[in-house]
């Protein structure tokens, strides 16, 4: 098996090593806007370096795995698509909702496989949750709570390009909570603040955010994310139900600490950033897709998923920006309910 890397920043020499050394993938061509990464990567792993994308579907692939700037997504997926090939593609599919929708269409039209990179669905604390909310182990789930902090806030001029921090962050935490709870979100009420670093507001967004989302079955959700966090790297999902409640991302590494007197010491050392944090996850994400491309299995998290998750990014920034409470319904692209 052949398989065409396009996109060799942070996330695509992650998934070009891990398919490098797996034993169904024969060979990677990899490809980069910066040629010299690409070559230099190429390199390290014993790979091809292409030119460009052009070559990458001309040089013959059986399948693709997309890391490039969010900006190309949609077309690279739609070219892709019209090949016939077999797709990975790290989220968003796009920005906004009409190339969404375009990029969903092509595929659908080809009839070709589009796997989302949502690595949290292969976390095994994230999966855990889901157990313990399918088996009834929680009794009827009540509250959700799950929250995202970066240690670091991210370059100054790549924040007018990521969508903002409800569609860049917290869509990761929007779709953990379909996919461990199995509903969907029916409305959000959400806002944001600015008062951190000033690049945040030069740049229109935000440095902190929450939102209070209610699930279809009346189950109450609240998502927060933080910029700058630097006790560390945080990520957490707290689930309770009448009978039980479980925490997923608390260890020895959550950047917190107690202030009772007996209470656990804090971490020695706190995660730095989700790279580190969600490790196993990236590589598991990627050693499915070779499967779901060897026809062994089925898709474990298609555009569709990555759409649904868009929407209530895009009901939180609509909530943030007027002030009000808003119903999914008003958000186009609804249709397939939450993963079972």
């Amino acid at each position: 098996m052949r398989i065409g890397v396009i996109g060799t920043g942070r996330i695509g020499t992650i998934h070009a090593r891990t398919l490098s050394r797996h034993r169904d993938v024969g060979s990677l061509i990899l490809t980069d806007a910066d040629r010299a990464r690409a070559q230099e990567l190429a390199h390290r792993l014993g790979e091809t370096a292409a030119p460009g994308v052009d070559e990458i579907f001309r040089w013959g692939v059986d399948g693709v795995v997309i890391t490039t700037a969010t900006a190309a997504h949609a077309e690279l997926i739609g070219r892709a698509a019209r090949s016939g090939l077999p797709v990975f593609c790290e989220k968003p599919i796009a920005l906004d909702l009409p190339g969404t929708l375009q990029a969903l269409a092509e595929v659908a039209a080809a009839g070709t496989i589009l796997q989302m990179g949502f690595q949290r669905r292969f976390d095994a604390g994230y999966a855990g949750a889901r157990e313990a909310v399918r088996s009834g182990r929680l009794g009827r789930l009540h509250t959700v709570r799950a929250t995202t902090a970066d240690q670091s806030p991210p370059p100054p001029d790549w924040l007018p390009l990521s969508g903002g921090l409800f569609r860049d962050t917290l869509i990761h935490d929007f779709d953990a909570l379909r996919w461990v709870t199995g509903r969907e979100v029916v409305d959000v009420y959400a806002t944001g603040s600015d008062a951190g670093p000033a690049m945040f507001r030069e740049a229109g967004d935000v440095g902190t955010g929450a939102a209070l989302l209610t699930l279809d079955d009346g189950t109450l959700a609240t998502a927060t994310a933080a910029r700058v966090n630097g006790a560390g790297y945080d990520v957490r999902m707290e689930l309770a139900g009448e009978r039980d409640t479980v925490v997923v991302g608390l260890d020895d590494r959550t950047p917190v600490a107690s202030t009772e007197p007996a209470g656990p010491p804090p971490a020695d050392k706190p995660w730095t950033g989700f790279l580190e944090r969600f490790g196993p996850a990236y590589e598991a994400e990627l050693v499915t897709f070779v499967q779901v491309v060897r026809g062994e299995r089925a898709n474990p998290c298609d555009g569709h998923e990555a759409l649904q998750a868009l929407r209530i990014a895009e009901a939180c920034e609509v909530s943030r920006r007027e002030r009000r409470p808003v119903a999914l319904a008003e958000i186009a692209g609804g249709g397939r309910p939450a993963s079972g």
